[in-house]
This record gives structure tokens, C-alpha cells and sequence, in this order.
């Protein structure tokens, strides 16, 4: 642990540090509370249908936001004492996902029945929730615009207070919901969280009422829109990409397994998100500015090898305690029902053990704004792990949704080492390309 902390204890901004680390901890504890509900109340049919329409909801709303978030969130710390520049920066980031979101709406809105059909097939008719989706989705684009103004001035206590408290009241709301009206209950709640957050944000973001002003339409910049279109462009192929294809993968499985099939897949796949949310966390954090400041090929081998002697032995203890504790883990998490989830493990959790490795290397990307070597490598993956979860699910049944998972990742690691061969094995003089 001494030789983790050591790599890790650089210059870093601890308070983002803990921010995130809270922040994650408070989502994994509720993500566990409401799959204990949903198991209970609605079952593995259920948790199916839910797992469609969160999938939808996360490509919505990334579309409705244009993946502005995490561009703005840097050039308001950079343009902050600049109000030309940060009125150049806002008035472009809130018009452009306004039009977004009003479009996304709009269509969401008066296509409710055919969308209701894609996610829940046409012997389900949740058409309403839908609609209260769309009118609800304006207010996720106000949050996350407001979140990234707090995170770009530094305000990580008002944040980590926001965080707190909109996680226990979307928990209590989304408990409540589920018990009153199963799964109508939480599908409505999956829908009305982004206004009940927007409400909690807006009591935290008074402290910055001259930012209003600087909201302006005249002042839409070509230039900033520029500045902003690389992390759109990532974050929309990765965040709205992932969940269609998870999407098509599910329905695929309900077509040709069964609905309580994908319930067990969706149940696999959520305890892996909440681990793996915890790593991307540590990556983002402690990998990427490291990487950012890296100029020869030695340095990067170096940050790149350390990460994996620190870090990757404690996450595969963590596998292998989680899958030696499977079924006591499926039954604390969800329910007997979901028993036979146990047998999808294994290929998770060797595809995502991989996954980490290959996401090590490929923050490089980031790190050196190599964004459309990003975009093309995600678009051929989602692509792979499509088809190859498709055939296997016809060869071997359920278990090869997650055989197509392991497939793709071991892909993607071989084809990352691939790029960045002679940065990892190369000539240790040569200077690494921006």
C-alpha cells in the first residue's frame, strides 16, 4: 500500500480527489439500495426494462449536454478571471446544448410510442414515461451546465453538499417509488430525478448570480465552439455509442433467451459498473495529469508500468474475492431469483480485469488530444463488441454476451499496445508524438 500511496501522493488536487471518491462511494451505496429494491419489488424481468431505459436516458441526455462537460469544466478554471472569454465559453456551451435538448426533447416527445417499442418492445406501453422524460430532460442540461461552472471555479464543497444530498433524496425518492408502484415506480423516477437535482443545485449556485450576465446570446464564439468540439466529440461517441449497443445487445438477448436472461445480465453488468466507476475515478485523477505532462517515451513506460504495480494486484484481488463470494455478493445485491447471474462472472470480470489494463494505455489519447484515434478505435469496438456478443449468444446461450465482452477487451488491449508499442517497448531517447 506504502508503494501505492507513494505513486499516487503527487500534485494532484486532493480536494477533487475526495470530492469524486465521496461522490462515488454515496452512488455505489444507492446503486446497491435500489437493486436491492428492484429485485425485491420487480424482479429480473424488470430490471431488464430498467436497464433499457437507463441506457436511453445516458445517451439522451450526453446528447442533449453536445459532451461539453468536461471541455467546460477546463476553460472556466483557464478563462475565470477573464469574462470575455468565459462569457465566450458559457453563452456558447448553454445555447448550443439548449438548441440540443430542445431538439432531443422535442423528438423524444412526439415519438414516445416508437421509442417505447425499441426499449420495451410493443407488449409493454410506458409511452407517458417517455413523455415525462423529455419534459424532464431540460433540467438535466440546466444541472450539468451549472455542475461544470461549480467544478471549473473549484467549488468542491458546494459540490460534494449537492452530490450528498440530490444522491439521498433521488434514493428515498426512487424507494419510495418502487414500493408504491413497481416498476411504473421506477421508471418515473429514472425520469423526474434531473428536475429534483436541478432544484438542489439551484439553492447551490447563488453564489454566482453575476455569472447570468455573461450568458449571452450575441456572445456565441466559433472559436470557443472549436475549443469544445474534441470533448464533444469523444464524449458523444463513447457515452451515447456504449448504451445504444447495450441496448441492441439486451433486446437481442430478450429475442432470443428470454427478458429474465437480460435481468441476469443487467444484474452482472451493474455490480461491475460500480467497481469499475471507483477505477476510472483513479485513472482521471491520478493517471491523466501525469500523462499530460509526459514527453519521452521512458517517462511514459514508466507511469504507464507503475500504475499496473500499484494499483492492478489490488484490483484483482478485489475480482477474486468477488467472484470466490458470487453468490453471497448476488444475494446481498439482488435476490435468490438472480442466482443463476453467478455464471456470467467470470467472463466479466476477466474483461474487465483487461479492460483496465488497455483503458491505462488509451487515456494516452486524452492525455495528447489524439481525439480522432480515440473516436475510431471506439467506433470499431462498440462495432465488435455488437457482432461478437450477437454470434456468441447464439452459440452458447446467455454466457456469450459476456464471452463477446471478454472478446472485445482483449481486442482493444491488443490493439492499444499495438499503437503505443514503441513508447511501452521502444527506444527509450524518442520523444512520444502530441
Amino acid at each position: 500500500m506504502k508503494k501505492f500511496n507513494k505513486y499516487i501522493n503527487t500534485n494532484v488536487l486532493f480536494k477533487t480527489a475526495n470530492l469524486n471518491s465521496t461522490s462515488i462511494g454515496i452512488k455505489i451505496i444507492a446503486g446497491i439500495f435500489t437493486s436491492k429494491a428492484i429485485a425485491i419489488f420487480i424482479g429480473a424481468e424488470g430490471l431488464a426494462l430498467i436497464g433499457n431505459f437507463n441506457n436511453f436516458l445516458k445517451a439522451l441526455q450526453s446528447f442533449s449536454t453536445v459532451g461539453f462537460y468536461k471541455g467546460v469544466v477546463k476553460y472556466v478554471g483557464h478563462f475565470k478571471e477573464n469574462n470575455r472569454e468565459l462569457s465566450a465559453l458559457l453563452s456558447t456551451s448553454y445555447f448550443v446544448g439548449f438548441f440540443a435538448t430542445m431538439l432531443a426533447a422535442f423528438l423524444c416527445y412526439y415519438n414516445a410510442d416508437f421509442i417505447n417499442n425499441f426499449l420495451f418492445s410493443s407488449n409493454y406501453n410506458y409511452a407517458y414515461i417517455i413523455e415525462v422524460m423529455a419534459i424532464a430532460l431540460p433540467f438535466y442540461t440546466l444541472n450539468i451546465f451549472c455542475f461544470s461552472i461549480m467544478n471549473g471555479f473549484s467549488k468542491y464543497r458546494i459540490l460534494l453538499v449537492i452530490n450528498i444530498i440530490g444522491q439521498i433524496v433521488g434514493l428515498l425518492v426512487t424507494l419510495l417509488l418502487i414500493w408504491q408502484d413497481k416498476i411504473d415506480g421506477a421508471l418515473v423516477s429514472i425520469a423526474i430525478m434531473p428536475a429534483l437535482l436541478f432544484l438542489i443545485t439551484l439553492v447551490g449556485i447563488l453564489f454566482r448570480k453575476s455569472l447570468v450576465n455573461l450568458v449571452n446570446i450575441s456572445n456565441i464564439s466559433k472559436e470557443m465552439l472549436s475549443k469544445l468540439s474534441p470533448y464533444s466529440l469523444m464524449a458523444l461517441t463513447t457515452v451515447v455509442a456504449l448504451p445504444l449497443v447495450m441496448i441492441f445487445i439486451r433486446n437481442y438477448i430478450i429475442d432470443e433467451v428470454g427478458i429474465k436472461e437480460a435481468g441476469y445480465w443487467e444484474a452482472v453488468n451493474r455490480i461491475s459498473n460500480y467497481y469499475l466507476m471507483f477505477i476510472n475515478s483513479l485513472i482521471a485523477l491520478y493517471l491523466v495529469p501525469k500523462l499530460e505532462a509526459v514527453h519521452s517515451k521512458s517517462n511514459f513506460r514508466k507511469e504507464v508500468f507503475g500504475f499496473y504495480k500499484s494499483l492492478m494486484p489490488y484490483f484483482l484481488g478485489v475480482l477474486i474475492v468477488l467472484y470466490l463470494l458470487r453468490s453471497f455478493v448476488v444475494r446481498l445485491i439482488f435476490s435468490e431469483e438472480f442466482a443463476p447471474a453467478q455464471d456470467l462472472f467470470i467472463w466479466q470480470f476477466l474483461g474487465d480485469f483487461i479492460k483496465v489494463m488497455a483503458m491505462v494505455i488509451a487515456f494516452q489519447f486524452l492525455a495528447k488530444k489524439m481525439f480522432s484515434h480515440f473516436i475510431i478505435l471506439e467506433t470499431f469496438l462498440f462495432v465488435t463488441l455488437y457482432f461478437s456478443s450477437v454470434y456468441l449468444v447464439d452459440v452458447f446461450g446467455l454466457k456469450g454476451a459476456v464471452m463477446g465482452h471478454f472478446f472485445t477487451q482483449v481486442l482493444h488491449f491488443g490493439i492499444v499496445i499495438l499503437l503505443f508499442s514503441s513508447s511501452l517497448f521502444g527506444v527509450i531517447s524518442e520523444k512520444i508524438e502530441d
